[in-house]
């Protein structure tokens, strides 16, 4: 039978253990997919390392991409041998957002795609980019359409825009590589000189080390001409949202994704009033905005930026890894 990664309730690396799961034939609507990898985000981490752990045994992983084995009645999407990548909420398919939490979310509501074989309702799915690897599509579901609904469907960014950015995880780094697709400005941060580096080679126009500069939104603002930033990848949280708003233009926006300083904070009431700028929380996206960026994904040269894989069965050496904040760009498990 086909194996599984299972996270035993509360979560924890030490209730996390291999198992072996049916395959099931499709039914009405639904297509049977052979699994080949997954890509690790933070919410993940969350889920599997006991933080917000399971309440009832669980597979992990909200991104999985792979080849359709076999489709059930009426499914005319798709056929035996397309190449497939999960969408995070199955059923939001279009539209405004429209669910709260993550009781439908793989992964954490339901099981994920931390398996070599899952049967699914086929708008669970959608193509994948043409050419592209297993793992490089496994990195869409998440941060790839994070980044491409803050800049695309919540904003409209456009050429002589500027974009921050934080750091070099995978929301930012799509995010860094959209802004310069559409011919924007990009500034970014993080607390290592060779990061900083390696996001030049990606384009970058500006780089600043926030650790070094803990001022760093007005350093943003300055290098602007005392414009102010467009919009903002705010993915650091509680720790970064002074500056963030320090950065932001008047009546600009910032996208609020990332919790990696905590979950609250003192939030300053009087430059939200001044600067009148939208402060937005964005949690992925819909089937439809993730249809429309991988048609842009096959029009374009942009692929993902893939730190390191690991085995499914490593998968708790790929989450200690991720922990290390060695990674710069995406983490995946291919199998």
């Amino acid at each position: 039978m086909p194996k599984a990664i299972m996270v035993q309730p509360p979560g924890g690396f030490a209730n996390v253990g291999i198992a072996e799961v049916a395959s099931r034939a499709p039914g009405p609507g639904e297509i049977r997919v052979r699994l080949h990898a997954s890509s690790l985000n933070y919410h993940d981490y969350a889920v599997v390392s006991g933080m917000w752990g399971p309440t009832t045994p669980r597979i992990p992983m909200a991104d999985g991409a792979g080849d359709v084995v076999e489709v059930g009645p009426g499914v005319t999407e798709f056929a035996p041998g397309d190449r497939v990548v999960s969408t995070f909420f199955p059923t939001w398919l279009s539209g405004a957002p429209e669910v709260i939490g993550f009781a439908t979310v793989p992964g954490d509501g339901v099981d994920g795609y931390a398996r070599e074989e899952v049967t699914a309702a086929a708008t669970s799915f959608t193509r994948a980019p043409a050419g592209w690897s297993h793992a490089e599509a496994a990195t869409l579901t998440t941060a790839g359409l994070t980044a491409w609904r803050a800049l695309f469907v919540d904003d409209h960014i456009k050429p002589g825009d500027t974009v921050l950015v934080q750091g070099t995880g995978g929301v930012s780094i799509f995010a860094l590589q959209f802004a310069k697709m559409a011919g924007a400005t990009v500034i970014a941060t993080s607390s290592s000189g060779e990061k900083l580096e390696r996001l030049r080679e990606l384009g970058a126009d500006h780089l600043i080390n926030y650790r070094e500069d803990t001022t760093w939104g007005k350093t943003a603002w300055d290098l602007t001409g005392g414009k102010g930033v467009d919009h903002i990848i705010e993915v650091g949280g509680p720790s970064t949202l002074e500056q963030s708003m320090a950065a932001i233009r008047v009546a600009g926006h910032i996208s609020t994704i990332g919790i990696l300083s905590g979950v609250s904070g003192r939030l300053e009431v009087v430059p939200m009033l001044l600067k009148q700028f939208r402060l937005q929380g964005v949690l992925v996206g819909c089937r439809v905005d993730q249809q429309a960026m991988v048609r842009a994904f096959e029009n374009c040269a942009i692929r993902p930026v893939i730190d390191r894989s690991f085995a499914l069965e490593d998968i708790v050496a790929a989450f200690r890894y991720q922990e290390s904040n060695r990674h710069f760009g995406k983490i995946c498990l291919e199998f």
